[in-house]
């Protein structure tokens, strides 16, 4: 880590322009003593905080959240004419630390950077006069939201990590060692908290500053936190106040095919999302629909959906989610009808399917396609994912009343019949659970749902899905009729067949953080 802060508190100033609201001039690089001077230069700080949420190309951040859901049992990587390189130690779950440290270095470390351009802003920007002070705070709050969201990135990822909540020198971090859980935790709270009080609700900014953050985001992301955390109380505090207290704000979409439409950015049902950009002097966009995409269709095939997780969708009756979610060889693309039949061929890609939440129609698709300026925002924190989790809080609080209201909601956008109310306690429990995979598939949830969840045994669910006995294994190498699966070999079917706990129920920390820390920043355990 001391590798990179060195000289950051002079690169952490380059920053170029995203949405509308971050459409700052692009600034030299500058030293601290002769910045902060002035309100234009503070927004340009909280430009390059908003730029670190993905920053300008698919292998800092996006890699890593399609090698998330590669873990579990709704992705493949994929691709199977190329060498899948660092993904497999991952998405395998090989237990290779050296590989699987390195597919999360570039995550790690630019999380970090991101964390550095917050701490420089929540530093700096107090120091500097404003004409209008609640500007000054907003300002503030937004660093804090963001840095937040960068550490609960951590956290999910890796457990507990090392605490820097100001600028350091590389002398002052030396010997940095670790936090726990539950003091990496409070720390997010804590921003988060802060955060609420002086940022403003959606309606309140104007459409120029669509897509900052907001109370609501804040609000939304802390309840996860809390719920991560098995605090239900205080997630439901915040989830109450979301549905109730900020009713008419947020709402679903009245077609779950609009939700993750290039037309709908910053719609209705969303609570955060990364902010993108066409224009081709910037690398602002996102590249995740390339990378996702067939390689027929000009893309790389990473990252593709599992025949599981159709099934999963079939056995639920749930035909209008699934033609929104996979795109599957011979498909006439709901959306994209004109193209005529989808072509994923079997030779290159481990199943014959792709993502349509990431798909990007013909009419839309920018030239060069295959860069990073494809103007997709990418959903963070949507309504139908605080509906969710408030029927999940309300169902563990012994509220099953609220928790079918909350959970019927979801499942009425998606056609499918209401719970009833002979559905409670566990039942209900696995009915939100199993509504999660189904409605949030392939959008960086499902791992850290699996890994939190804990199953009948006390154990924490994709103990039961992953290794030589879990379900996903003995599917797809004793009941799959799958034969785009079965057929190509380049990917084993055999994935998650080397599950470990308690190694593979966090990430490896990369081996050049422990190396650089003098082994002060220790490995996750089994590692």
């Amino acid at each position: 880590m001391k590798k990179y802060i060195i000289g950051l508190s002079i690169a952490a100033f380059t920053f170029v322009g995203c949405s509308d609201f971050l459409e700052e001039p692009v600034r030299g690089q500058q030293d601290l003593s002769e910045y902060f001077k002035n309100e234009d230069e503070c927004a340009q700080q909280i430009t390059g905080c908003y730029q670190s949420l993905f920053w300008d190309d698919w292998w800092q951040i996006q890699k890593f959240y399609l090698a998330g859901d590669m873990c579990t049992d709704d992705m493949w990587m994929g691709n199977t004419s190329q060498d899948p390189g660092e993904y497999k130690a991952l998405a395998h779950y090989t237990g290779d630390t050296q590989t699987g440290g390195n597919c999360s270095q570039n995550f790690w470390q630019y999380r970090y950077k991101g964390i550095l351009r917050c701490n420089v802003a929540i530093q700096r920007i107090p120091t500097v006069q404003f004409e209008d002070e609640n500007l000054r705070k907003r300002y503030v709050a937004e660093a804090k939201f963001i840095r937040a969201y960068h550490y609960f990135d951590l956290v999910r990822n890796f457990g507990g990590i090392p605490l820097i909540t100001e600028l350091k020198m590389p002398s002052e971090i030396e010997g940095i060692k670790r936090t726990s859980l539950e003091e990496s935790y409070a720390q997010i709270e804590k921003d988060l908290k802060e955060a609420i009080t002086d940022l403003p609700r959606k309606g309140a900014y104007s459409s120029e500053n669509l897509g900052r953050a907001t109370q609501g985001a804040a609000q939304g992301l802390l309840a996860k936190v809390y719920l991560y955390q098995e605090k239900y109380d205080l997630a439901e505090a915040e989830l109450d106040s979301l549905i109730n207290i900020h009713k008419g704000e947020y709402k679903l979409l009245e077609n779950f095919g609009d939700v993750w439409s290039i037309d709908y950015n910053n719609s209705d049902e969303s609570l955060f999302e990364i902010q993108t950009n066409n224009d081709i002097a910037y690398n602002l966009g996102i590249r995740m629909p390339v990378v996702c995409g067939s390689r027929d269709d000009s893309g790389w095939a990473w990252g593709i959906p599992t025949s599981n997780l159709e099934k999963a969708f079939k056995d639920a009756g749930d035909d209008e989610r699934l033609k929104w979610t996979i795109i599957k060889d011979g498909d006439i693309i709901p959306g994209d009808e004109g193209r005529g039949a989808y072509t994923i061929s079997s030779v290159n890609h481990k199943s014959g399917r792709v993502t349509r939440k990431l798909y990007i129609p013909l009419a839309h698709r920018p030239s060069p396609y295959d860069a990073s300026h494809i103007p997709l925002n990418y959903r963070i924190l949507r309504y139908a994912d605080i509906l969710l989790m408030y029927a999940e809080v309300e169902n563990a609080l012994g509220k099953d009343e609220n928790a079918r209201k909350a959970l019927n909601e979801v499942r009425t956008r998606a056609k499918l019949s209401e719970v009833g109310t002979e559905v409670t306690g566990i039942t209900l429990r696995d009915a939100i659970r199993l509504e999660r995979r189904l409605e949030l598939a392939l959008e960086n949830n499902r791992l850290f749902d699996l890994r939190r969840w804990k199953g009948d045994d006390g154990k924490p669910l994709i103990c039961s899905i992953m290794g030589k006995n879990g379900s996903f294994v003995k599917y797809n190498l004793e009941e799959s009729t799958d034969q785009y699966e079965i057929s190509n070999q380049k990917e084993a079917s055999d994935k998650g067949i080397t599950f470990t706990v308690p190694r593979d129920l966090l990430f490896p920390i990369p081996t050049s953080e422990i190396t650089m820390s003098n082994g002060t920043i220790e490995q996750n355990p089994g590692y």
